[in-house]
């Protein structure tokens, strides 16, 4: 509603210009909404087209705190170590991830494995931790 609002108060005062005006007017509005559309794609293909993960998100619904580590290593084979303790019905986020395969671990607070394995890792994602 409010486009359409801008669009008719601009378009209003040209109605009373002559018709080589209002079409300079025309022509500087498609310049701008093509614009605003090299903006948009431009912005969706660098998302498409990255190597970096925006969010890897562990929730966890056991009982207690957990720990949970990856692993990995990036394009240029530098390893990767990250972790986050979450507490119980709790949520905690890591940004900005190189994709790949990672392994990981759950760890309890008496230091027990609870989970082990390998997860490839190409988009945002939420792990849920729980009871089997």
């Amino acid at each position: 509603m409010k486009v359409k609002a801008f669009i008719l108060l601009s378009l209003f005062p040209l109605l009373t210009y002559s018709q080589s005006d209002l079409q300079t007017a025309i022509k500087g509005g498609e310049l701008l909404l093509s614009g605003l559309s090299i903006f948009k794609v431009a912005k969706s293909g660098a998302k498409t087209d990255s190597k970096i993960i925006e969010s890897v998100c562990v929730k966890n619904k056991l009982v207690d705190k957990i720990t949970f580590r990856i692993i990995g290593k990036n394009e240029e084979g530098d390893e990767i170590k990250k972790e986050l303790v979450v507490q119980k019905d709790g949520k905690e986020c890591l940004f900005e991830l190189s994709k790949g395969i990672y392994t990981y671990e759950v760890v309890l607070p008496n230091k027990e494995i609870y989970k082990k394995g390998e997860y490839k890792f190409n988009e945002d994602v939420v792990i849920t931790i729980k009871d089997d």
